[in-house]
């Protein structure tokens, strides 16, 4: 792909057509990005990019709001990740689910996406300065960190799913209902036969396909997750989640923290969900 003036700016790699020929929308791979990776297989034989440790949610207008952010830019620790069992660069720095980053050198992260070409695009091995807002007793501290990247598995396998609609009777629904979810509180026994050992939260037993909280993508909420925390507010029985529920009106952001256990890792596993009440 070059510009008006002969220049390579690109290399051509795909094409989205309704005719099967040239006519059509084309994708090209910028040249920076094709000089780093030609670089990296000249000097290694592969691409190395850089590795955190953690899996990432942009922030957005409702976290935001929850947040007490003055806009929706930055990226959130959802999770942070296991490197062959053992600590990643995130957690040998520190960080911490919930931790929302926002300076990576310096420089300004929009969100997730951002953040993670940033990251790719640093060497292994160097050292980078992570500005962050951790929250502590309801308030924002930001704090700055600094962190050894490491290099990127050639595969970071996905957690499974592996949550069951089974037992729905006898769960209740109170205010979750508005937002399409079946809760129940967590007892001994069903902290047992979940894996939910250190666990405090309300377990997920069903969700309303039709329900708010399922119709959030590509995050929303799932059977068998335990939401942990809603709006920053810690909630282990039916009636904390209550009280949070009757102080929203029509429109007020929603932020899920949920926890659950996944069979492929065998380990518990975090995520968020932010959408709006109706």
């Amino acid at each position: 792909l070059v510009n008006m003036h002969g220049e390579a700016i690109g290399v051509n790699s795909q094409i989205a057509t309704l005719t099967g020929d040239y006519s059509g929308i084309g994708f090209a791979l910028p040249s920076n990005e094709a000089k780093f990776v030609c670089a990296q297989i000249l000097a290694n034989g592969k691409v190395k990019r850089g590795f955190l440790g953690v899996r990432l949610e942009s922030v957005r207008g409702e976290f935001a709001h929850v947040y007490g952010l003055p806009e929706a830019k930055g990226a959130i620790v959802a999770y942070m990740e296991a490197e062959n069992g053992g600590a990643t660069p995130a957690s040998r720095a520190g960080l911490q689910t919930n931790d929302i980053i926002v300076e990576f050198n310096g420089q300004p992260v929009q969100d997730s996406q951002d953040l993670i070409a940033k990251i790719a695009g640093t060497p292994v091995g160097q050292t980078v300065s992570l500005a962050y807002l951790r929250d502590l007793d309801g308030k924002l501290d930001r704090r700055t960190v600094e962190v050894t990247l490491g290099e990127r598995p050639d595969f970071y396998p996905r957690d499974s799913q592996a949550s069951s609609s089974k037992d729905k009777d006898n769960a209740a629904r109170t205010g979750a209902a508005r937002l399409g979810l079946m809760l129940t509180e967590l007892t001994p026994q069903l902290i047992a036969d979940k894996h939910l050992e250190g666990v405090k939260g309300l377990y997920v037993k069903d969700v309303d396909p039709n329900g708010l909280a399922a119709d959030v993508r590509p995050n929303e909420v799932q059977a068998g997750e335990v939401i942990t925390r809603i709006n920053r507010v810690p909630v282990a029985t039916l009636a904390e989640f209550q009280r949070v529920i009757d102080s929203l009106k029509t429109g007020d952001a929603i932020v899920l923290n949920w926890t659950r256990y996944d069979r492929g890792s065998n380990r518990l596993v975090t995520g968020i969900v932010q959408f709006s009440y109706q």
